[in-house]
């Protein structure tokens, strides 16, 4: 079985380095072309059996460009919507305290919102399904930043260092072999 990984394509907070977490925006125009780039590449690797999806819509609208051009299954999965960021949501990804706050694993986000140990979670169970239900298909998981973060911890060790410092890029897709 191969788990593939994706963020959604461009939003517009995503352009202007604003922090993006439950707020529930569409792409922006360089996302949807992003969108569509994306289900390219997925139609020439020809080898992906399903997608699960974040219900938003930034993620079900770059899933939808996968599935219309490759004929692809979406099931949605709650659990991959994007890490609640709290008080940060909506600033600047420089405000002071986030890049401290998000590698602080015990301690809610912006304080109302999810630590990182609820994130890990909810991602660790959602995966621990979808590896035991699918093991015999190639499931395409199209999600958020964080949640991407976090799915690269469940497959790689990861120092705190570098949890803070890993990135995914709009529509970047990484491959996990599940054993």
């Amino acid at each position: 079985m191969k788990i593939y990984s994706t963020r959604h394509g461009q939003t517009s907070y995503n352009k202007h380095d604003i922090i993006l977490g439950v707020t529930d925006i569409e792409l922006d125009e360089t996302g949807v072309k992003q969108a569509h780039e994306l289900a390219e590449k997925v139609a020439e690797m020809g080898n992906i059996d399903l997608m699960i999806v974040s219900p938003m819509k930034r993620a079900m609208t770059t899933a939808r460009a996968v599935a219309e051009r490759c004929g692809i299954e979406m099931i949605t999965d709650d659990r991959l919507r994007e890490w609640d960021y709290g008080e940060y949501e909506g600033k600047s990804r420089y405000t002071e305290g986030f890049a401290d706050n998000k590698v602080n694993f015990g301690v809610r986000m912006g304080r109302c919102g999810e630590s990182l140990l609820q994130l890990s979670h909810r991602v660790y169970t959602a995966l621990d399904e979808i590896i035991s239900k699918f093991s015999d298909r190639n499931v395409l998981i199209v999600s958020h930043g964080g949640v991407c973060r976090v799915i690269e911890t469940y497959f790689n060790d990861m120092s705190t260092e570098k949890f803070a410092n890993w990135f995914m890029d709009n529509c970047g897709l990484i491959e996990y072999t599940v054993v």
